[in-house]
């Protein structure tokens, strides 16, 4: 039977593949690394609204009942993909990089994480499964701000600010995508059918700036945001303010 609630001990002994309590049963005919690789292959392209237990027994060619064999539930499951995908993910070589470009390329990394794997960003981060990708990822990342002058803490700490902007900068193109999806129009497609409805609503005289600077965006963006520029934009305040700790 499904676990209800995630298991922290069970999912460590997932996470590490390390032995635990043994089960009886049938031999089993997958592994714990090919329902996760199902899992993430359907989450992959159809998001985590689609992830259910029964969709990744159905990828498996397996019973839903034999599938919680191999993962107790989906807050279990959830955790190994996401263990996996860091484990997966390409990480730059930052040695003898100047700090700024270190942190570029930590920043670029997830990026191209969150691009690959948008249901990343819709899952919570004040829990992060402690398996062997994530702590691989967290070493190779830390990489980044040591040596600079930093205690442990203010390390850890501008690690999580500056993961915390690139996902916020990536849900607006993973938003963008995802509406382009469910409208069948991209963002210039949907801003000149309402346009003009817009012209004829809005009272420039009593949004002044509204108008104005909405305006400039629009015609700088031919949108009416930009990933893109949200993304150089933010990371370059966000260096910015790194440097007030590291070169004051």
């Amino acid at each position: 039977m499904a676990s209800e609630k995630n298991d922290p001990v069970r999912t460590l002994e997932l996470l590490w593949r390390a032995p635990g309590e043994r089960r009886r049963g049938p031999r089993q005919r997958r592994s714990v690394d090919e329902v996760v690789a199902a899992a993430v292959a359907l989450a992959d392209a159809d998001g985590l609204g689609a992830l259910t237990m029964r969709a990744v027994a159905d990828r498996l060619g397996l019973t839903p009942m034999a599938t919680y064999t191999y993962v107790p539930g989906k807050a279990e499951l959830l955790d190994l993909m996401l263990d996996s995908v860091y484990a997966a993910m390409e990480r730059a070589d930052l040695a003898g990089l100047p700090w700024r470009d270190r942190v570029r390329a930590v920043a670029a990394g997830n990026r191209a994480l969150l691009a690959r794997h948008p249901w990343v960003a819709d899952l919570p981060a004040t829990r992060p499964p402690l398996g062997p990708g994530q702590l691989a990822k967290y070493e190779h990342e830390l990489a980044a701000f040591d040596g600079l002058g930093l205690d442990d803490v203010t390390m850890d700490a501008a690690l999580t600010h500056l993961l915390g902007f690139v996902t916020a900068a990536a849900r607006i193109g993973i938003d963008l995508a995802r509406n382009a999806a469910a409208t069948g129009m991209d963002d210039a497609q949907w801003w000149a059918r309402v346009g003009p409805v817009l012209e004829r609503v809005i009272d420039p005289e009593r949004y002044p700036l509204a108008t104005r600077v909405g305006a400039a965006a629009g015609r700088a963006h031919d949108a009416a945001y930009s990933a893109e520029h949200a993304y150089e934009f933010g990371l370059t305040r966000v260096l910015a303010g790194f440097a007030d700790l590291i070169d004051p």
